[in-house]
């Protein structure tokens, strides 16, 4: 298939590598060039606006938050401009489910149409193909994306037919997610002030009660404080964190978790951490036990 792709920081260029390997041609564009530059010798073809990337009619976007997507989605080089009529737009950054909504609206009126398809998945898992897509939108135009979504993850799960669902359902996993976090956080808090080692608590963790990449995966980072180079940068996930907290205020569901985490989040930004990866916020429960858990 011919596919534009706009946004190739470390998850849109994964994604659109594997796109290129599993034969697909991929229009690329990026706000810097040089990152679109580097899959030339891939096979891609750059392009010099996101309209340009849009005209082949099927254009995937992965950028950073939902001001981002709104830049590169209007205006005259924007991919509305240069998507045709009935023309799709899939796309798979982490947006709040009012920005989705104001997508589809705006593509609708163009006689275009919008498929959100958030992942779950590191930038490894994008460059492996084994990201979880979760997808939403029209049904035909769903199966008209699902080859690009098979092609980039392991398992595509179709969540329906409103767009903005997905983009729930992606928040309030990385809300789950965070919450793991911080529960590995106090929990080594807690092993390590009494003396027992933390490796040794990560492995039975995981071994036995909570089998599961997340723990698996954060367990490791939290033991060897392996927070640089970053996965997913903290301001993203204070975003994310951000927008599962409006959401609840949306539909009037109380988020206690989720606030404690704002703040877990807000005090190491201000430790000057952003930079680092965003399970970096478990070390304030280990600051505040007084524990040292190595170096950042």
């Amino acid at each position: 298939m011919r596919v534009g792709f706009v946004g190739l920081g470390g998850m849109g260029q994964a994604m659109a590598g594997v796109l290129l390997r599993k034969g697909h041609e991929v229009i690329a564009w990026n706000r810097t060039r040089a990152r679109a530059e580097a899959l030339r010798e891939a096979g891609a073809v750059v392009a010099a606006t996101p309209a340009e990337a849009a005209r082949v009619g099927l254009v995937v976007s992965m950028v950073a938050d939902d001001r981002a997507v709104l830049e590169v989605a209007g205006g005259n080089d924007g991919i509305r401009a240069g998507l045709p009529r009935d023309g799709l737009h899939v796309s798979m950054s982490t947006l709040a489910p009012e920005t989705v909504d104001q997508l589809e609206l705006a593509h609708r009126a163009a006689g275009q149409a919008l498929v959100v398809a958030p992942v779950f998945g590191r930038p490894d898992a994008a460059a492996a193909a084994k990201l979880f897509v979760l997808a939403a939108g029209p049904q035909a135009e769903v199966k008209r994306a699902l080859p690009l979504l098979e092609a980039m993850g392991q398992r595509v799960f179709l969540v329906g037919e409103h767009p903005a669902h997905a983009s729930l359902v992606k928040l309030a996993g990385n809300f789950v997610l965070s919450a793991a976090i911080e529960a590995l956080g106090e929990a080594l808090a807690l092993v390590s002030k009494a003396g027992i080692d933390r490796g040794t608590f990560v492995e039975i963790l995981t071994e036995t009660l909570f089998a599961a990449p997340a723990y698996r995966t954060y367990g490791r980072t939290l033991v060897d404080a392996r927070f640089s180079p970053p996965g997913f940068r903290l301001p993203l996930g204070a975003k994310d964190n951000r927008l599962v907290l409006q959401a609840g205020e949306r539909h009037e569901v109380p988020l206690p978790l989720a606030s404690l985490i704002r703040d877990r989040m807000l005090s190491a930004l201000a430790q000057g951490w952003g930079e680092l990866d965003w399970s970096v916020f478990a070390r304030i429960a280990e600051q505040e036990a007084g524990v040292q858990s190595g170096s950042r």
